[in-house]
């Protein structure tokens, strides 16, 4: 459980315990005593106003999505609703070969949460994390990406690049309330998924544009055993580049040309998902 729902379970607690009291107090007999002695009266501090509820800046209204949604056939679990529903979008090939289905809501909404923070756990991924090793060329601990390591992508970045935005995002509206349930039950309640969802494209669309090839060194793993994934311990040797979010070095990690094809999609699902247009960098 993380501190948000522990905070929010607290809270639970505290007022269910707080009214309580205030139940059980009440219905306490009354019993004579002698009035206390005078005891000089201190103002009272006026209760602190609580902050408002952050106003929703992109709700989602069906009529934003002309396409129709794909037909979600009764099923007897969330499960088998989602697989049917993506199937109906991607086909049944491609699902299978991409997409995680089991809990897909959870999947999803973690996934879009942590793309804009510092690590995004690929166990958490809604799609199939990309085979091989992480290509890079040069000797010593100053290397560079190798030009064929955006190979590797090419058959995700195709996949994504060929599901039908309009249809993905009226998919997106049916299936909205499971998405909403399920970003409140990982720790965020009160929070409105779809503004997240706009600030997380958003962010990724602002990813740099460097200059290939780049750069990257060995980070320092201190003990005598050896890595047995040394492919994994690259860092970009630009500090500004490795500091960037989870999602934004994954797009930088793909390649320009890809990075091109997979901001154009995401700029394509903004605008039928989003109701203010986006902030030019």
């Amino acid at each position: 459980m993380n501190k948000l729902s522990i905070a929010a379970v607290t809270v639970t607690v505290l007022t269910v315990l707080g009214l309580g009291g205030l139940y059980w107090w009440q219905r306490m007999p009354r019993v004579s005593m002698a009035p206390p002695a005078p005891v000089a009266q201190v103002p009272a501090e006026a209760p602190a106003t609580p902050p408002p509820e952050p106003a929703i800046k992109h709700p989602i209204e069906e009529s934003a999505v002309a396409a129709s949604a794909p037909a979600v056939q009764p099923a007897t679990s969330a499960q088998a609703m989602w697989r049917a529903a993506l199937g109906d979008l991607v086909g049944e090939k491609a699902l299978l070969r991409f997409v995680h289905v089991d809990d897909f809501a959870r999947r999803f909404v973690a996934t879009v949460d942590n793309l804009a923070r510092a690590h995004a756990a690929p166990r958490l991924w809604p799609v199939a994390p990309v085979g091989g090793r992480f290509s890079v060329v040069g000797d010593g601990e100053q290397r560079v990406v190798a030009a064929d390591n955006a190979a590797r992508y090419a058959p995700l970045v195709g996949f994504i690049a060929s599901v039908d935005a309009r249809r993905a995002a009226a998919l997106y509206v049916r299936m909205y309330p499971q998405l909403q349930a399920a970003y409140e039950e990982i720790g965020f309640p009160g929070r409105y998924l779809n503004d997240r969802v706009v600030a997380v494209i958003d962010h990724l669309l602002q990813t740099p544009e460097p200059a290939d090839p780049l750069r990257i060194h060995l980070t320092e793993v201190k003990g005598d055993v050896p890595s047995a994934t040394p492919w994994l311990r690259y860092e970009f040797a630009d500090p500004s580049l490795q500091s960037l979010s989870s999602g934004q070095k994954i797009l930088l990690r793909v390649g320009s040309a890809h990075r091109k094809v997979l901001k154009a999609k995401l700029a394509e699902l903004r605008s039928l998902v989003a109701r203010a247009p986006a902030k030019r960098p």
